[in-house]
């Protein structure tokens, strides 16, 4: 089935192949150059620090939603063990453990290499890249080895006047303005953008999928409209999350999934899901200042789509 005219319109306007060069895994990420990071280090006014990550756990935000995507399985592989074993007790003890889990099952950055259409992902590389054996080998997360620049909060369920926004709910270009209105902040290239919908603070409450599943439990998602896909172009965003698991609207306008599509496949444009923002937006709304400085490498599992990550913000 051909894509919609209005879709393959923003992908010419928003495709950003080439633009570092023929060899570029990196996409947008490139507009964090050192004088970015630099002037992101002035963002730090208290020190005071944000985590906005969720906790990894068994019973985490994708309980069967999304076929594989396992939460985290804890297993204690040694518990109090001495290292010799004819030691005794006042001698060296040590335990150990490993986890099986979906590596974006929790707060996580999409890789470039997430997504493909027409038979691409990212500056043109064939999907084939993507293997069995070696999973993605141009465009994996590896790559993503210092994310950190200057964050700004965009609290969108604020700026209209609401705790929480409502499933479905598409996110557009006139709401981002509004929320940086709010929070009195200019949005400069290089910048890490973070979306509150508030729909966090349901998964704080209730636990599991009910943040995520609209008010029917029909998986419906606040989240990115294909309106502010220029928009994050237009203004050199680096990278961009939300405190959803879908990241955009759903259903999705157009095409299914058609955001995923233009961010990470056209633009190169890091996608980040499930952080939490809820502490840090009290806080912006407390002082006033939505800006900071914003530490979210993923972890650099070799070839994985995508990654868990430990964002902080500091104030």
């Amino acid at each position: 089935m051909a894509l919609p005219e209005g879709f393959i319109q923003i992908s010419n306007r928003v495709r950003n192949w080439g633009r570092w060069g023929d060899d570029d895994q990196l996409g947008t990420l490139n507009f964090i150059t050192p004088e970015v990071v630099r002037n992101a280090a002035e963002c730090i006014r208290t020190g005071e620090t944000f985590p906005l990550s969720v906790t990894l756990e068994k019973e985490g935000i994708q309980v069967g939603f999304i076929p594989g995507r396992i939460n985290p399985i804890l297993e204690m592989i040694s518990i109090d063990e001495p290292i010799d074993a004819e030691a005794g007790l006042d001698s060296f003890h040590t335990s150990d453990d490993v986890v099986q889990m979906g590596l974006q099952a929790a707060t996580h950055w999409d890789g470039l290499c997430h997504a493909s259409y027409n038979g691409f992902v990212y500056n043109g590389y064939p999907s084939e890249t993507i293997t069995s054996s070696e999973g993605a080998t141009r465009c994996g997360i590896e790559n993503l080895r210092t994310v950190c620049s200057r964050g700004v909060l965009l609290d969108v369920a604020r700026a209209k006047g609401v705790d929480i926004l409502e499933c479905p709910y598409a996110i557009t270009a006139k709401d981002l303005d509004d929320a940086a209105a709010l929070g009195n902040v200019e949005i400069k290239s290089g910048d890490i953008v973070l979306v509150r919908t508030g729909r966090m603070s349901i998964y704080e409450s209730e636990g599991g999928m009910a943040y995520c599943l609209g008010p029917s439990g029909d998986g419906s998602n606040a989240g990115f409209s294909l309106s502010t896909v220029e928009w994050l172009h237009d203004h050199e965003v680096a990278a961009v999350a939300n405190d959803t698991l879908a990241f955009e609207v759903y259903p999705s306008e157009d095409v299914p999934m058609a955001v995923h599509m233009l961010h990470l496949v056209d633009m190169g444009l890091t996608q980040g899901q499930n952080w939490n923002l809820e502490s840090l937006a009290d806080a912006c709304e407390k002082d006033g200042i939505y800006d900071f400085f914003l530490s979210a490498t993923p972890e650099p599992f070799l070839g994985a789509v995508g990654s868990p990550v430990a964002p902080v913000a500091i104030k």
